[in-house]
This record gives structure tokens, sequence and C-alpha cells, in this order.
């Protein structure tokens, strides 16, 4: 009967020296890049305040209906609330490209390999950003569920066939476009807090989502 014995490469972890590690890259990066700037810190601000102001608000308006009565109906609050997070949105990206602007650039990202990436990154963010609002149209897009403003199917075609979230990755694939392009080490942890924000209101949005559509599902279908 044959043991089975484990692998263990270079006889494991254990016997791996990390003093001897070439961290200098790490540390290169590390010089440019200052967590304490003003600009970089109203940029992380921005990120993480924009997908918690939405998320309140629809839910407040699902909950109570509060804005729908104070405008007059679902669809013009809808409209209002894509109105204020298309603003907010635009300031993100405005606080993005400052922060990026005022920290130093890294000479090891500027290449031409680089920045063609950073191009192609930025087409690709666009297609799905746009492609995804052409698909869900400008309630879907703008979270109309939450107003009762529900779709009659899901929408399983381009792009939502490639990824469940396409907007939201179409847009952290252009912040980490414009972070390349513009050899901004700030501009790559920005779109990583970008891509955590946005990872965490996936996990609110979701289920909360499903839930509305489940509710409307076990109404009878004369209401």
């Amino acid at each position: 009967m044959c043991e089975r014995v484990p692998l263990d490469c270079c006889g494991g972890l254990g016997n791996v020296d990390l003093s001897k590690m070439d961290v200098s890259l790490v540390e290169d990066f590390l010089r440019h890049v200052n967590l304490t700037d003003p600009s970089f810190c109203l940029a992380v601000a921005a990120i993480a305040f924009n997908p918690l102001f939405w998320n309140t608000v629809a839910r407040w308006e699902h909950r109570t209906r509060g804005l729908s009565r104070l405008v007059g109906s679902p669809s013009l609050a809808c409209y209002c609330l894509a109105f204020v997070i298309l603003l907010l949105n635009v300031y993100r990206s405005h606080s993005v490209t400052v922060a990026m602007k005022t920290q130093a650039r890294w000479d090891a990202m500027d290449r031409t390999a680089v920045f063609c990436c950073g191009v192609a990154l930025m087409v690709l963010g666009t297609t799905l950003v746009v492609s995804s609002f052409l698909a869900l149209g400008f309630t879907g897009t703008f979270l109309g569920d939450y107003f009762g403003i529900l779709m009659e199917e899901k929408v399983t075609g381009f792009p939502f066939s490639i990824t469940e979230n396409p907007m939201y990755w179409g847009s952290t694939a252009n912040y980490l476009g414009l972070a390349l392009v513009g050899s901004s080490p700030a501009g790559l942890i920005l779109t990583a807090i970008v891509g955590v924000a946005y990872k965490l209101a996936i996990m609110f949005e979701g289920p909360f989502t499903e839930k509305i559509y489940e509710e409307r599902s076990r109404r009878p279908k004369h209401q």
C-alpha cells in the first residue's frame, strides 16, 4: 500500500527567508503615495460616501415613500435622486483626478504598454457602463425598484451576460485605466477603494433588490 507523501516544496514556507525578499519595488511604490494628503483623503471620503448615500436614501424611500410624497410621484422622485447621484459621481471623479494630479507619478508605470492597457480598460469600462444604462433604462439604472418602478423581467443580455454588475465594474475599470494612463500609484490605491466600496454596495443591494421582486411575485396578479 502506497502512502501519500504531502508535497513540501523547498522544505515548506517555514524555510523561506522573508528577510531576503526584494521589497524595493513596494517601497518605491509607497514613497510615491501620501495617504495624509488632503486631496487624497477627500477622494476617499467621496468614494465611500456615494454608495452609502444612495443606498440609505433608496431604502428610506422604499420603506416610507417619503420622497415620492414630497415631489408628487415615484418617477419624479427617482429622477431627483438620480440627479443627485450624478452630481455626486461627477464630484467623486473630480476628487480622484485632483488627488492623482497632486501626487507624484511613478516612473515604473510610465511605459507605453501600461498606457495602452489603461486606455483599453477605459474603453472597456465605458462600454460596460453605457451598455448597462441602455439595457436597464434610466429608472432601472438609478434604483427605480426602490421607488416601486419594477422591471417586467430580469435583464440577462449584454453586458449582464458577462457580469452581474457591469455598471459598477465598468466604473472601476475606468478608474483603473485613468490611474494607469496617469502613472499614478495614488490612483491605483483609490481604484482599490472604489472596488471595495462597490463590492460592499453589491452585498447590500443584491439581496434587498431580490426581496423587492420576491414581494411582487407573492402579490395577487390582479393587484
